[in-house]
C-alpha cells in the first residue's frame, strides 16, 4: 500500500481497487457486482460463515476484510441469509473465488454477491491490509470494482475522504423493519430446514429491531418464547400494546449515541415499568447509555468468531470465571468507568479488557456486546437465551 501521490502502477489484471482516505491504494481482482461503495475498512477472522457475515445488518457502510484465506468455497445458499436489508457493502479476500464444494451450495459466491450488489476484491494481501487497521485504526475507503479495469482514482479517493465515518451516525433507520411482525421461523435442522415457532408459546418477548440478525428470534423461539418484532422508533405505547412479557434490544449498526436519541429515551421508560430487557450488541451499548454509562468508538472493533469472553459478575453463581468463546462485531463499546453504581459489570474481553457484559442492580435488565445466536460462531453462549426467556415466567 502507498501515499496516492506514489500510487503504484495499476498490474494489468487488476479490476478491483480499494482506495483508502488517506492516499494508499490497494489493487486486486474485482468479483461480484460492478460499481464502487464507500463504507469503513474492518476485519473478520471468522474462518466459516462468511454469507451470514456479509448479510448481517450490523456491518451496514462496512467493507470486511477476511483474514482467512479462502473464501466463498462453499458457495452462497437461501438458508444461510441472516437479513434481507442493508449489510456489508463489500469484502476483501486474499484467494480468488473458487467453484463452490459444498452439497448446500445453490450458487457461487461471486454469482451471490453480484445479485446482492456487493463488490468484492481478491488477490490482496489482507494479512498487510489487517495490521494496517491494528496500527492506524479502521479506515474509510472505496471499494471499486470495473470489468474493464477503469479507474478514476482521485475522484475515488475524493470520495473516500469525504465520507464522514460511522462516529454520529445512526444506521439502524436504514436497515430496521418498518412495520410489526409475528415472526414465524424456529431452529434449523440439515434436511428440513427452518422449522415454525408456535404463535400459543409463553412467554411473549417483544423485540426491538435495530438491524437485527434473523437467527436470534429463532434463538429466543428455541429457549421457548414466542417472539413479535417491531421497528426501531417503536414507541412506548406501541411496544405495551402487545403486552410483552419480555422486550428484547436487538444488535445493529452504527454509533449508539445517534441511534440512542431516539431509543435511549424508550428503553428509559421500560425499565422504569420494570420490564425485563435482555440487550445484544448494540442493544447492549443503549442499555447501558440508559443506565448512565457511556460509549465510545474502538480503535479496532471486535469482529470474528473466535473471541474470547470471562463472566465476573458476582450473578453467575458457580459459572463465574468461566471462558465462553463467542462471536463479535463492534466498533463501539461501552466505556467501564463510565458504569454508575446501579450497573454491575458481568463479562469482559478477555482480548483487551473491554466491556462485554452487564446486569442492570434491582432490574431484571442485562446485555451482552458479543452475538450469543451464534450465526457464524460458537455456541457457548445460548445460555443468555434461556436465562431470560427463564426470567420472564
Amino acid at each position: 500500500m502507498a501515499h496516492a501521490a506514489s500510487t503504484p502502477a495499476q498490474p494489468k489484471d487488476a479490476t478491483g481497487v480499494l482506495v483508502l482516505a488517506d492516499g494508499s491504494v490497494v489493487w486486486g481482482r474485482g468479483f461480484g457486482a460492478a460499481g464502487d461503495a464507500v463504507g469503513e475498512v474492518c476485519f473478520n477472522t471468522a474462518m466459516t460463515g462468511y454469507q451470514e457475515v456479509m448479510t448481517d445488518p450490523s456491518y451496514a457502510a462496512q467493507i470486511v476484510t477476511f483474514t482467512f484465506p479462502h473464501i466463498g468455497n462453499v458457495g452462497a445458499n437461501a438458508e444461510d441469509v441472516e437479513g434481507k436489508v442493508e449489510s456489508a457493502v463489500g469484502c476483501v479476500v486474499r484467494e480468488d473465488i473458487t467453484a463452490p464444494a459444498n452439497f448446500r451450495a445453490e450458487q457461487t459466491f461471486n454469482e451471490w454477491m453480484e445479485a446482492k450488489g456487493k463488490i468484492g476484491i481478491s488477490g490482496v494481501d489482507t494479512r498487510a491490509l489487517t495490521r494496517r487497521i491494528r496500527k492506524s485504526g479502521a479506515p474509510n475507503a472505496v471499494i471499486a470494482h470495473s470489468p474493464e479495469g477503469k479507474f478514476d482514482i482521485p475522484a475515488l479517493l475524493k470520495r473516500a475522504q469525504e465520507w464522514a465515518g460511522l462516529e454520529g451516525m445512526d444506521l439502524s433507520q436504514r436497515v430496521t423493519r418498518h412495520q410489526d411482525e409475528n415472526w414465524e421461523g424456529g431452529s434449523w435442522t440439515l434436511g428440513n430446514g427452518y422449522g415454525r415457532s408456535s404463535r400459543d408459546a409463553i412467554p411473549h418477548v417483544v423485540a426491538i429491531d435495530y438491524g437485527a440478525k434473523d437467527n436470534i428470534f429463532r434463538n429466543l423461539v428455541k429457549a421457548g418464547a414466542r417472539v413479535t418484532v417491531v421497528p426501531a422508533k417503536a414507541t412506548l405505547e406501541e411496544i405495551m400494546a402487545h403486552n410483552p412479557d419480555g422486550v428484547f434490544l436487538s444488535n445493529g449498526p452504527g454509533d449508539p449515541a445517534a441511534t440512542g436519541v431516539y431509543a435511549v429515551p424508550v428503553i428509559k421508560a421500560l425499565l422504569d415499568q420494570d420490564v425485563p430487557l435482555f440487550g445484544i450488541c448494540l442493544g447492549h451499548q443503549m442499555l447501558a447509555i440508559a443506565a448512565g454509562a457511556k460509549t465510545t468508538k474502538m480503535h479496532q472493533g471486535h469482529r470474528g468468531a473466535n473471541h474470547p469472553v470471562q463472566r465476573v459478575g458476582d450473578g453467575w453463581g458457580e459459572t463465574t470465571g468461566l471462558v465462553e468463546i463467542t462471536s463479535m462485531n463492534h466498533g463501539f463499546a461501552v466505556d467501564a468507568d463510565s458504569l454508575p453504581d446501579t450497573v454491575e459489570q458481568t463479562h469482559v474481553s478477555l482480548f483487551d479488557g473491554s466491556n462485554c457484559g452487564i446486569a442492570l442492580k434491582g432490574k431484571r435488565a442485562f446485555g451482552v456486546q458479543y452475538h450469543p445466536e451464534a450465526s457464524p460462531g460458537p455456541m457457548d453462549s445460548f445460555y443468555l437465551f434461556e436465562k431470560f426467556v427463564g426470567m420472564l415466567g
